[in-house]
């Protein structure tokens, strides 16, 4: 099969808890299905048209008897729940041995070099904490101090937040460069810039945010496609997540619907290639924040633009719902959650069925490197089953 390949990643949108979710604190989480019954039921006609309601319990969306999609879920094999580690394994890097994670905060090995190398006059927090929450209770001293804002969370990272006008972003980012340097032999995943604005006890974050990730241990998907010539298209945090290693072209984004509106504007003119989308709102905006009200508005979002985007598509293409991770805004947690992902697939002309349970996110990946004719790392392609 030839023609193009698009990945949407409903940012954290899992289908349901992993058979190990019990080891990362995670039992009965399923971020689509607990969010349909925390908002009474929702109206995804296209994405239940695919095959949803296949894959979890969704108030609202029963399964479809006849989906006109091919349907799955993925299971992830790599240890931990983050976002490089989900979109790497997409892409064919399953990780043995899981990303470092600092649940006490920094060490002074870390933070003292990193004073040294940036000139910042001290950090505030070291801490894991919510990003909203902790530039409420620390945005004020920042703006005095100017000292940044330094935390993590359950995940592999190291976020940097300052005020856009007490800290230029350009000066950020390169604080965030110089964390970055530090902190590979760290197996850190992320160095993440988190920029603000407003007023104390009215901050917001904005989307000049900036991921700075570790490299991948292996070569990707992408990196193939790319070194065969096959244009390989990012949009939103993307390109970020592997390094801007195999990426031919990047697209940055200010949330979903500027993202879906660029993914159709773009399926009009890219005659051939990859065009990886992240769609980052479900995550950022609604998941970590406890907001299933805010999730399920963005789940009806991607449905009502789905039907445009699969408009522009022509035989031979293939385009594939899915997420890196789960982020239930239902539980008490405010972390992301150990779950399956959906895999909903449309190909033209294909039909539909199902795709069954998938052992790791990497069949995602063999089956984009089975369509263009590279190679693939691990995983098992589902591309025979599309073509019937």
């Amino acid at each position: 099969m030839s023609g193009r390949f698009v990945i949407l990643v409903a940012d954290s949108a899992g289908c349901g808890a992993l058979p190990d979710a019990s080891a990362y604190g995670d039992e009965g989480s399923d971020t689509i299905g607990n969010v349909s019954r925390a908002v009474g039921g929702l109206s995804l006609p296209t994405l239940g048209r695919l095959g949803l309601g296949h894959l979890t319990t969704v108030q609202g969306v029963p399964p479809d008897p006849a989906p006109s999609g091919f349907h799955g879920k993925m299971a992830e094999r790599s240890q931990g729940k983050d976002t490089i580690t989900g979109h790497w394994e997409m892409m064919g890097v399953v990780l043995r041995e899981g990303l470092r994670l600092f649940p006490q905060g920094f060490p002074p090995e870390i933070l003292e070099p990193w004073l040294r190398a940036t000139g910042a006059p001290g950090v505030l927090g070291n801490e894991v904490a919510s990003g909203t929450e902790i530039i409420q209770e620390l945005g004020e001293e920042h703006q005095r101090t100017g000292k940044p804002i330094v935390y993590t969370s359950a995940d592999s990272v190291f976020q940097v937040a300052c005020h856009e006008e007490t800290v230029p972003l350009p000066v950020l980012y390169e604080w965030c460069r110089q964390a970055r340097a530090l902190l590979d032999p760290f197996r850190v995943a992320r160095v993440i810039a988190r920029p603000f604005v407003g007023e104390p006890g009215a901050y917001v974050r904005t989307y000049n945010r900036k991921d700075f990730s570790i490299p991948s241990p292996e070569r990707t998907v992408l990196e193939r496609l790319a070194e065969r010539g096959v244009p390989v298209v990012a949009v939103g945090k993307i390109a970020d997540i592997f390094d801007r290693k195999g990426i031919t072209d990047e697209v940055h984004t200010e949330g979903n619907a500027d993202g879906l509106a660029r993914t159709e504007r773009l399926l009009g003119s890219l005659p051939r290639g990859l065009l990886f989308v992240n769609l980052v709102d479900f995550d950022m905006l609604y998941g970590h924040r406890n907001d299933p009200a805010g999730y399920g508005r963005a789940l009806e979002e991607l449905d009502r633009a789905l039907p445009r985007i699969l408009g522009q598509l022509r035989p031979g293409d293939v385009l594939a719902v899915t997420a890196d991770h789960g982020c239930d805004p239902t539980t008490p947690s405010t972390d992301h959650s150990r779950e399956y992902v959906p895999l909903l697939v449309h190909a033209p002309g294909r039909g539909g069925g199902p795709l069954g349970v998938r052992d790791t996110f990497a069949d995602l990946g063999a089956t984009v490197a089975d369509h263009f004719g590279v190679s693939c790392p691990a995983g098992r392609s589902f591309l025979p089953a599309l073509a019937g």
